[in-house]
């Protein structure tokens, strides 16, 4: 966890120093090399939990649809090579520097009870559960994922996640820059998992 770096933004943002911030994500990708020529058309596909929801799942997949541009593939749905699957998951919890007896102890909050621990969070409310306020000092994980295959044999050609934590609340700014950090290196990513830091402005926090 980047507890260390994270803990020197929020400071910086705070005190009104900091005009820019850092999306540090850990990406790790898999690819068919070869397979995926620049220009190459996609569609999108969707899981039936993602059907389920519309609006939500658009909200992403337009996110998704700046960063699959920026590396040359162009969105046709009539005449798709490939499938793009993609997903986004973003979890709150406690910050790492909350007083543990303050929100642990007998007259705290708790961890489990109010159910900070793996409720839901997109775009400025609470997604998938009750509307329970967050806890005072949050620290959310967030998670994208592209998936794309090739139609017709369904074969995945490439597969890439990206991971971030911090205390920053606004997702519908820090998703898009996840999905960027996810395809960075596409359509020939280097091998293991690496670190990709994009810089964003504070006014998007």
């Amino acid at each position: 966890m980047k507890l260390a770096f994270s803990a020197l933004l929020l400071a910086a943002s705070l005190t009104g120093c900091a005009t820019s911030w850092v999306v540090d994500s850990d990406v790790k990708s898999f690819a068919s090399p070869g397979t995926v020529a620049p220009g190459a058309t996609y569609r999108f596909d969707r899981l039936p939990s993602q059907q389920a929801d519309g609006a939500r799942q658009e909200s992403l997949e337009a996110m998704a649809a700046a960063a699959l541009d920026n590396v040359g593939l162009r969105r046709d749905d009539a005449k798709p090579q490939y499938t793009a699957q993609i997903g986004a998951r973003v979890t709150a919890g406690l910050s790492p520097w909350a007083d543990p007896w303050l929100y642990n102890g007998p007259w705290g909050y708790g961890y489990g009870g109010y159910g900070y621990y793996g409720r839901r969070w997109y775009g400025g409310g609470w997604y998938g559960g009750p509307a329970f306020a967050p806890p005072a000092n949050p620290w959310y994980e967030r998670e994208v994922s592209v998936v794309l295959r090739e139609v017709g044999s369904n074969r995945v050609v490439y597969e890439t996640r990206a991971r971030n934590d911090g205390p920053y609340t606004s997702s519908a700014a820090i998703l898009p820059v996840m999905f960027q950090a996810a395809l960075q290196g596409f359509p020939n990513p280097p091998q293991g998992e690496r670190r990709v830091n994009i810089e964003l402005s504070t006014a998007k926090k």
